[in-house]
C-alpha cells in the first residue's frame, strides 16, 4: 500500500449525525474512519439545540407517557401526507422503530439523555391532525463535560449554547423566558442558575444542546477506537464495477486514496451555503446570507454523488426559518417571538396571511407561497410595548431594547401603527384594519383567521399566564416596533434520495451497491414537513445507525 492509499472497513463523510453511524460500525466490529473537511467537528448538529425527534422512545415508555408505533405512524401520515419516495411508508417505519432501538444501544455504551417535557409535537392538537403527543416526542442529551475529550474538547464548532452564559436545556428555553411572569418558571430558571454554578464551581466545561449530543457521542466514538480526521474534504467516490468500494480525499494539501471493505457512509449537509446550488434547486428570491447553517454546508457532497447515477429529490425546500438581519448583515432568526402574545406577521399589504406560531419550516413556506409580486418576502414582525416589555427578543432580556438597534434599521420603532406603517413601507390602512380585527380575536381566545393557539406548540412557545389564549394578544399598547423578516434557513432539507436501509438510490431507484446517505445531503424523511423539534437532527443520527447496522449485516431486506 502507498502511503497516498489508507484501507478500512467504512469510510463516513461528515461528523455530525454520522458520528452516530461511526459508534454503530464499530460496536459491530468494523474498523471506522470519519473524515470532516472542516477544522472543527460537529457541524450544523453541534451549532443546534440538539434535540431528537423520536417516536415511542424509550424515555418516554420509562415515564409512562403513551405513544405507539401505530399513532407515530398516523402524525406521519396527518401531518407529511404523500411526500414521494423519500418519505415513503418503509422510510417512516424505519424511523419509527430503529429510532427507538438507537436510544437503547447508545444508553447502552454510556450515553445520557433527558425528555423535553411539555415540548408538544409541532402539529399536536391542530385541526385534522391523528396522533400528535402535547407531551413531546423529543429527547436531548444531558449536560456534557467537555473536559471528557481531552484534547478533543476544543475542536467541536461552538453552537447555539456560546451565545449565552447559562447551562441550559433546549427544552427549557421557552419556559424560562417567562420567569418575570410566572413562579414555576423562575423556580426553572433558578435551577438553570444553579445548575451553571456548581457547573463552574466545579471547573467544568459544561455542554448542553448541541455541543452535548456531540460531545457525548464523540466520546462513545473515541472509546470505540474510531479514528476522525478533520480538514478532510472529499473529492470523489472510488467505484469499482459499479460498487462503491471508498473516496478520494484531500489530506495535508494532496489527495488520499482511502478504500473501504465494506461500506462508504455520507453524512453530511446540504447546500445552504452555495449560491450557485440555491439558485440552480431552491426557491427565490433566497440569499446565504439569511442562513444560518454551519459555514460548511457547500453541498459539493451532493454534487458528486449526483455525479456518480444518484438520484435527488425535494431538492427546492430547506428548514426555514423567519429570520432578520442586523445592520452588519448577521441574520437573527424568530421561533418563541412569532407566538408570544402582542404579535402578529403581516405582508406590505399590512394584511396577516397565515397563523404565526406554526413551525419555523411552515412558517418560511408561507412566506414563499405569498410571494407574489413580492408581498410578503420581506414581511414584517410587529409588536407592541407590553409585549417588549414582558418577552425575551433575539437573545435579549425583556424590556432592554438596545438604542443601535433602532439607529441602525434593524427594528423600527413608532408611537402609532400609521407612523410604523409608513416607516416599513406596509399599507397604512391595511395595517390598522389588521390590528383592529386581531386584537378582537385576542379579546375573545379565539383566532378565526389562522386558529392561532390552538396547538400544543403554540402554547408551549407561547404565555400561559396570558388568557384566554397563550398565543394571543392585542397590539394596542405604543410604542410600536416591527422587523423586517426572511425564509432564512438552518440548512436545506433535499438531496440524495435513499431507501429503508439508508442505501443511496440511482435514478431507477436502485441502491448503489456499498453507498449509504444520511443527514441533511439526503431528501429527507420528514418531506415538506417538521413534525417535531429535533425532526432534522433525529433523522440524521438514525438513519446513520440503521445504514451501518446494514453495512455490517444486522439488518436486511429480507
Amino acid at each position: 500500500m502507498s502511503e497516498s492509499e489508507h484501507v478500512t472497513d467504512v469510510v463516513i463523510v461528515g461528523s455530525g449525525g454520522g458520528l452516530c453511524g461511526a459508534v454503530t460500525a464499530a460496536a459491530q466490529g468494523l474498523e471506522t474512519l470519519v473524515i470532516e473537511k472542516e477544522p472543527l467537528i460537529g457541524g450544523s448538529t453541534a451549532m443546534s439545540g440538539g434535540v431528537l425527534w423520536l417516536p415511542n422512545n424509550p424515555l418516554m415508555q420509562a415515564e409512562g407517557v403513551p405513544d405507539s408505533f401505530e399513532e407515530a405512524m398516523d402524525y406521519f401520515d396527518s401531518v407529511v401526507g404523500d411526500a414521494g419516495p423519500a418519505s415513503s411508508p418503509e422510510r417512516r417505519a424505519a424511523y419509527v422503530k430503529e429510532g427507538a432501538e438507537m436510544v437503547r444501544f447508545l444508553q447502552d455504551l454510556g450515553m445520557s439523555f433527558r425528555r423535553c417535557e411539555g415540548y408538544s409535537d409541532y402539529y399536536a392538537g391542530m385541526r385534522g391532525i391523528r396522533g400528535g403527543k402535547e407531551r413531546g416526542r423529543s429527547i436531548e442529551a444531558t449536560a456534557f463535560d467537555g473536559h471528557q475529550l481531552g484534547d478533543w474538547n476544543k475542536k467541536i464548532i461552538p453552537g447555539m449554547g456560546s451565545a449565552v452564559p447559562w447551562t441550559i436545556y433546549t427544552g427549557e428555553v421557552a419556559p424560562a423566558q417567562l420567569m418575570n411572569r410566572s413562579l414555576k418558571s423562575l423556580l426553572l430558571a433558578a435551577r438553570v442558575g444553579v445548575r451553571t454554578a456548581v457547573g463552574k464551581l466545579r471547573r467544568q466545561d459544561l455542554f448542553t444542546n448541541g455541543g452535548a449530543l456531540i460531545g457525548q457521542t464523540l466520546r462513545v466514538a473515541l472509546a470505540q477506537k474510531v479514528d476522525l480526521w478533520t480538514e478532510t474534504p472529499l473529492v470523489d467516490l472510488l467505484i469499482e464495477n459499479g460498487r462503491v468500494t471508498g473516496v478520494v480525499a484531500k489530506r495535508d494539501g494532496r489527495d488520499m486514496t482511502i478504500r473501504a471493505r465494506r461500506a462508504v457512509l455520507l453524512s453530511a449537509g446540504g447546500f445552504a451555503r452555495n449560491p450557485e446550488m440555491r439558485a440552480r434547486y431552491g426557491k427565490q428570491p433566497s440569499s446565504t446570507a439569511w442562513s444560518i447553517a454551519n459555514p460548511g454546508d457547500t453541498g459539493e457532497v451532493i454534487q458528486i454523488a449526483l455525479g456518480h447515477g444518484a438520484t435527488g429529490d425535494l431538492m427546492d425546500d430547506a428548514w426555514w426559518i423567519p429570520t432578520g438581519l442586523f445592520a452588519d448583515g448577521r441574520p437573527s432568526s424568530f421561533n418563541g417571538e412569532r407566538c408570544k402574545p402582542g404579535s402578529i406577521i403581516v405582508d406590505r399589504e399590512g394584511k396577516r396571511f397565515f397563523n404565526e406560531a406554526v413551525s419555523y419550516m411552515e412558517a418560511g413556506q408561507h412566506l414563499y407561497e405569498h410571494n407574489q409580486d413580492g408581498r410578503s418576502i420581506p414581511s414584517w414582525l410587529i409588536i407592541d410595548s407590553r409585549n417588549r416589555s414582558r418577552y425575551m427578543w433575539s437573545f435579549q432580556r425583556a424590556g432592554k431594547t438596545p438604542e443601535e438597534w433602532i439607529t441602525s434599521g434593524y427594528m423600527k420603532r413608532a408611537d402609532t401603527l400609521r407612523e410604523l406603517a409608513a416607516q416599513c413601507g406596509i399599507d397604512v390602512g391595511g395595517l390598522e384594519a389588521t390590528a383592529e380585527r386581531f386584537n378582537s380575536f385576542a379579546h375573545t381566545g379565539t383566532d378565526a383567521d389562522f386558529h392561532r393557539g390552538e396547538g400544543g406548540h403554540e402554547r408551549f412557545q407561547g404565555d400561559h399566564t396570558n388568557k384566554p389564549n397563550p398565543s394571543l394578544g392585542p397590539i394596542d399598547k405604543p410604542p410600536y416596533y416591527a422587523v423586517a423578516i426572511y425564509p432564512g434557513d438552518v440548512g436545506t432539507s433535499g438531496g440524495i434520495l435513499t431507501d429503508e436501509f439508508a442505501r443511496v438510490l440511482n435514478s431507477d431507484h436502485q441502491p448503489i451497491e456499498g453507498l449509504y446517505a444520511a443527514g441533511n445531503c439526503t431528501a429527507s424523511v420528514m418531506g415538506r414537513s417538521y413534525p417535531g423539534a429535533g425532526a432534522s437532527i433525529g433523522a440524521s443520527f438514525v438513519f446513520s445507525h440503521i445504514a451501518m447496522k446494514h453495512a455490517a449485516g444486522e439488518l436486511s431486506a429480507g
